[in-house]
């Protein structure tokens, strides 16, 4: 089965989920560099429902959030990589800077976010019936990465 789906072919299984009585748990992000506070995240988000979906930012919006030298890892082996995790039932792309849209379309039960967010800040949280934001790892991001990286290469000059 694909997991990687387009907007409209994931509504049309979601609404048949949905009549099943099926939970649906919504989550997304860049997921750059894959790393182990994605895993906890992804993991915790399943916890919630039934089915996860994830909303991929495209590159279009990565650069626009993140700046232009981002993404590292373009969308198609982003895509690919987060729908190969245990935990994801469906991944969608979107292009704007949030999923306000995408969420407001698919009609989750419940969104779930990583990290030190305000309910009211989270694009969606008027739409679904839940909200849980699960804490951040310490010291893992896909940015401290990148430092660590750059400083790495640094020291070696």
């Amino acid at each position: 089965m694909n997991k990687i789906l387009s907007r409209r072919e994931l509504k049309e299984i979601l609404d048949q989920e949905r009549s099943r009585g099926k939970r649906i748990v919504f989550t997304n992000g860049c997921f750059d560099l894959l790393h182990f506070g994605h895993i906890a995240c992804l993991r915790e988000a399943k916890r919630r429902g039934d089915i996860l979906v994830v909303g991929l930012n495209s590159d279009t919006s990565v650069a626009s959030i993140k700046g232009p030298s981002r993404p590292i890892v373009p969308e198609a082996e982003r895509a690919a990589i987060v729908a190969a995790l245990e935990p994801v039932d469906f991944v969608t792309l979107f292009e704007e800077d949030t999923p306000q849209d995408l969420i407001a379309y698919l009609q989750p039960h419940v969104l779930v976010k990583g990290g030190d967010w305000k309910k009211s800040d989270i694009a969606g949280s008027d739409i679904v019936e839940d909200v849980v934001i699960v804490p951040s790892v310490a010291g893992v991001s896909t940015t401290d990465i990148i430092a660590r990286i750059e400083e790495r290469l640094r020291s070696k000059r």
